[in-house]
């Protein structure tokens, strides 16, 4: 029989789990047809195994990515992909999602809406008593920053959620990375009608927790892309300006540096103070690389921002000797500020020109869509 409910399940070592976590779908869901997949990324524990015995009873499968992409977000999407429910429902393998909420996801969906979350934080809702504060406060700084896209949901962070196949496939050119799946998907299928339960999100009874300070920095990188998703000419503009005034303020500080030092040539300490800007330039221009290569529509990204860099330095070192020379006694605000505005306009045109804006995602293409 065709599946109404589709359960999507990423897992790595979770084989503790999965029994338990099995029969609790099982006994949620009696009357409904489902299908339970299990997207595994390389266990090195008995899942293999404890998924086949589990087939003898209910009717799950395992399906192993090799090599896996993108994390926990890309396992649930390459679900998505082998899913044959009306309604796809994620949820994590550790138990901390109650399954007996499973149904009440589904009811959300039948009454009209398009997405559907379990959360731990609407009237209710609750958390495992051994969250510490720091958790705690980490997951309501993540909230908060969701917060422009996402609108008044209380839990957007939340893996437990469960939206109609007819939204899934209305999405617009998904990227998921890291573990915040949910929140992409409410971002990219512009869900209009989302919709929470309050749900108590459990201890883990067993197995290790992969969130991780690396994927806490995903969370930011996959958060930049959002922005740019949904705010498309703010977003890079406000990057543009952040990344400006970093870069400023280290050249500010080599300035004053260099004056004080009393350096024979009058444009020197505005020439030197420049290169200073460019270094702090450089890390986020290697940010920009290292997390959007698949968007980059040039080929040769660093060359573009040497060939950048000289012609701002060269257009602020140029000023600076202008100044020095026509005005007998600049003053010092005179020699900093004037150059960088030169070179800040040579920067605006030329980045903008060679796609260098430091937006998460410059065009919706990626690199191989135009081969």
């Amino acid at each position: 029989m065709t599946p109404q409910v589709s359960l999507i399940i990423p897992t790595i070592n979770e084989a503790l789990n999965l029994p338990e976590l099995l029969r609790q779908i099982d006994a949620a869901l009696v009357g409904r047809p489902y299908e339970a997949m299990v997207i595994d990324d390389g266990s090195t524990d008995d899942t293999p195994a404890v998924c086949e015995k589990l087939k003898q009873t209910y009717p799950v499968q395992l399906i192993v990515r090799n090599p896996p992409k993108d994390g926990l977000s890309g396992a649930v999407l390459h679900g998505f992909t082998l899913a044959q429910g009306e309604y796809l429902v994620v949820m994590d393998a550790d138990l901390q999602h109650p399954p007996a909420k499973i149904p009440e996801l589904i009811k959300v969906l039948e009454s009209g809406a398009d997405f559907a979350l379990g959360s731990r934080y609407m009237p209710g809702g609750s958390t495992g008593q051994k969250w510490g504060l720091f958790r705690q406060v980490n997951s309501r700084v993540a909230t908060l920053l969701a917060r422009p896209f996402a609108g008044q949901i209380s839990d957007p962070m939340s893996g437990f959620f469960a939206l109609k196949r007819s939204t899934y496939l209305s999405a617009q050119r998904l990227t998921p990375l890291g573990y915040k799946i949910g929140l992409e998907l409410i971002c990219k299928c512009r869900a209009q009608q989302v919709r929470e339960i309050p749900i108590h999100f459990a201890e883990r009874t067993a197995g290790e927790s992969k969130l991780s300070l690396k994927q806490q920095f995903k969370y930011l990188e996959h958060l930049s892309r959002l922005y740019d998703f949904c705010f498309p000419r703010l977003s890079p503009m406000t990057k543009f300006m952040i990344v400006t005034a970093m870069s400023w303020l280290v050249g500010l500080g080599i300035f004053f540096l260099m004056m004080s030092a009393q350096s024979p040539a009058p444009a020197a300490p505005t020439s030197v103070a420049y290169l200073g800007a460019i270094g702090v330039t450089m890390i986020f221009h290697a940010r920009y690389v290292r997390t959007q290569k698949e968007f980059l529509v040039r080929r040769h990204p660093w060359l573009d921002f040497l060939f950048c860099s000289l012609a701002e330095w060269g257009a602020c070192s140029l000023t600076a000797v202008y100044l020095a020379a026509r005005i007998q006694h600049p003053y010092p605000l005179e020699l900093f500020f004037i150059p960088f505005l030169f070179a800040l306009l040579v920067r605006y045109v030329l980045r903008k020109e060679f796609l260098l804006d430091l937006r998460g995602l410059r065009r919706e293409l990626r690199l191989e869509d135009l081969r």
